[in-house]
């Protein structure tokens, strides 16, 4: 087979306005970064980059980890007053002898190569059954933007010392000495200097640092953590024997209306939902005043954006308020209870445990695993109704303050009613509505077909989310007259229900009528649905751009593939969903690391939505908890630019110039047939 010829800056004309007209694209011109390279030319998807804190993080985490898995009773920082971090551990110390598969030191490859470390083989019984550690990068990402790292490991009745330098060379090769008797037994010692160059700020924030280790600190009784500044020769020292009780008891700006509650409950090995060990802690106080404190953590990592974890709190908490207060008759005439009317004045402490937790992005800021929110739950509510039987006085003034928050959010949704309430037209009888008039919570699903209509009218939650089935596909609106608009049926119905009328980019239309606050697009996930997607995105820049201007427009995104995978390890038997072939891959892969057989596991393709159980609808599209909502908003092409592209797509006078753009670009369309 004949090769294809290198091209060269002698064989082809330059385009037009090209900057370098000489210059080769060819094989050579494709560069793989090897090592930590990545990391060094894009920090900011591995790290923060405001200040070094994250990167010294993850060496704390790493030593968590030990004390977590219960080898460790001491974590020292040091703020050194060369701009240099150490932090020491007395766990069992970084294994430095040779790997057997790769034959360099397992110390130098922790830090040397991404997606190494002893945090994968989790389900195998491996060194970690529970950490934060998911990618094997964390460490090695620590050492490529520092200028100079060292690290010292006691372990075996050995000390071994390696430093690295430049972003993550080895500048002074490893070393192994017996221990001597003022060295520890056993343990590991990081100090690193974070590269000024990386980041906005070479400055620690040291409040946050402080925030940190003291929750370290809180989630492991008994662990002491100290900090010392070499500076003023000051040192700060956490050890906390009550847990998360006295942490939060600490913490609280207002006098709690009830006692504490809280508790913890993991999994033993014959659970056949979840896996041995995953469960959670919690400490929950409600107050009447002052702004709630909420601090959530999955395997010690701080999740400051909460996450699923955080989700199944509340709802745990909520179906055993809700429960005791049908059960004991409290709820006034015309009151329907919402998940927030609890959760909004809990003050909480949450530290879930979960096998092989899934994070939103390497920075660990929200956890995304979806079963979580059923682990968590799953806990919770049992542990709160058995509270609530057994302290029934302080449940009727819970579920005082619960009605009381129901109340005022009802009667703010009133308000709005009585605005829009006079000239109303009537609902189209398509429209399954909600039971809520707060357009804060209110959602309608403009859903593809009646089928898939049928499936969300049943797997939807009533009393927040509306359901608009549309028959076949919407009307290309992008030249039709606002007058004429309404001789469609679908975008009649689709007007009266969302409560506005049709307008302009420059009009200031009445958004007072407005009955939901979250528009969705419901389509099936295949080239059918993309194109309904487009039309009702045309009808909205078109003839209601005021919404997509507020943010009131959403695309939901169902996934395309189910897998079915078997018991892996400590692992049960569960359900994946992919949203296309690039997370089918991911899963597998994960899979595959995790142990399972290949071919074990049992692929299914979503035709469509109406192949969907209301269950699986739920789960996956409808569930604010665990679904994608994609908000739909101007981007940074702006609205006139957006308006040309448009007119070209939709415009009934612009085939030409599509034929060209198809025949220019249709090779590069991957048809679903």
């Amino acid at each position: 087979m004949a090769s294809k010829p290198t091209p060269s800056a002698n064989s082809s004309t330059p385009a037009k306005g090209a900057t370098q007209p000489n210059a080769a694209y060819g094989e050579a011109s494709i560069r793989v970064l090897k090592g930590l390279e990545p990391v060094k030319q894009r920090p900011g998807m591995y790290t923060r980059t405001d200040n070094p804190l994250h990167v010294i993080q993850e060496v704390i985490d790493n030593a968590a980890d030990e004390a977590l898995a219960g080898f460790g009773k001491r974590i020292a920082v040091t703020l050194h007053t060369d701009g240099s971090v150490s932090v020491e551990d007395d766990g069992r110390g970084i294994p430095f002898g040779l790997h057997p598969e790769e034959g360099v030191s397992v110390v130098e490859i922790v830090f040397t190569r991404l997606h190494a470390g002893g945090k994968f083989d989790k389900g195998s019984g491996g060194a970690y059954s529970f950490s934060g550690g998911l990618h094997g990068v964390g460490v090695s990402v620590t050492n490529a933007l520092s200028t100079r790292l060292q690290v010292t490991v006691c372990r075996d009745k050995q000390v071994a010392q390696l430093v690295f330098g430049n972003g993550g060379d080895v500048v002074e090769a490893l070393t192994v000495r017996p221990a001597a008797s003022g060295d520890r037994k056993q343990g590991t010692s990081v100090r690193a200097w974070p590269d000024p160059k990386y980041f906005e700020s070479a400055e620690l924030p040291k409040g946050e640092l402080v925030h940190m280790l003291r929750s370290k600190a809180v989630l492991m009784p008994g662990v002491t953590i100290t900090l010392t500044h070499e500076k003023t020769g000051e040192t700060q020292t956490w050890l906390y024997k009550g847990g998360l009780r006295d942490y939060l008891t600490q913490e609280l700006v207002a006098e709690p209306l009830i006692p504490l509650f809280e508790g913890e409950q993991y999994a033993g090995s014959t659970d056949d939902t979840f896996a041995e060990g995953e469960g959670a802690a919690w400490c929950v106080a409600f107050t009447e005043e002052g702004s709630p404190m909420r601090e959530s953590y999955v395997n010690l990592i701080p999740t400051v954006a909460g996450g699923t974890h955080e989700s199944g709190l509340k709802d745990g908490l909520f179906q055993a308020v809700k429960g005791f207060i049908e059960m004991h008759a409290l709820t006034p005439k015309g009151v329907k209870l919402m998940p927030d009317d609890v959760f909004s004045r809990a003050s909480f402490v949450l530290s879930a445990k979960v096998l092989d937790p899934q994070f939103q992005g390497q920075t660990k800021e929200r956890l995304n695993s979806r079963d979580a929110l059923r682990l968590v739950s799953a806990f919770v509510k049992p542990a709160m109704e058995l509270w609530l039987s057994q302290h029934v006085e302080y449940g009727k003034k819970l579920a005082e303050l619960v009605i009381k928050q129901a109340q005022a959010r009802q009667r703010a949704g009133q308000k709005i009613e009585k605005k829009k309430s006079s000239g109303v037209a009537v609902l189209p009888g398509k429209l399954t509505d909600c039971e809520s008039r707060d357009i804060s919570l209110n959602e309608v699903f403009l859903v593809e077909g009646d089928s898939a209509g049928g499936s969300a009218k049943m797997g939807r939650d009533k009393e927040t989310q509306a359901i608009l089935p549309l028959r076949g596909k919407v009307l290309n609106a992008w030249e039709v007259e606002r007058d004429l608009l309404f001789k469609n049926n679908e975008i009649h119905d689709i007007s009266v229900a969302i409560g506005v009328d049709p307008h302009g980019p420059q009009d200031s239309p009445d958004l007072s009528g407005l009955r939901y606050g979250k528009i969705c697009v419901l389509s099936d996930a295949d080239v059918d649905g993309s194109h309904i997607q487009v039309l009702l995105l045309t009808l909205f820049f078109r003839h209601f751009p005021k919404l997509v201007e507020a943010g009131h427009v959403y695309i939901a995104r169902p996934p395309l593939f189910r897998v079915d995978a078997p018991a892996r390890g400590k692992k049960p038997a569960a359900k994946f969903y992919a949203l296309d072939e690039g997370e089918l891959n991911a899963i597998l892969d994960k899979l595959r690391k995790d142990g399972c057989r290949e071919g074990s596991w049992t692929i299914s393709r979503f035709k469509g939505l109406g192949e969907m159980s209301a269950g699986q609808l739920w789960e996956t599209t409808l569930n604010p908890d665990t679904r994608r909502l994609l908000p739909v908003a101007y981007g940074e092409p702006g609205f006139d630019a957006t308006e040309v592209t448009f007119n070209k797509l939709m415009g009934k006078g612009e085939a030409a110039s599509r034929r060209e753009l198809m025949e220019l670009h249709g090779d590069a369309v991957e048809i679903d047939v």
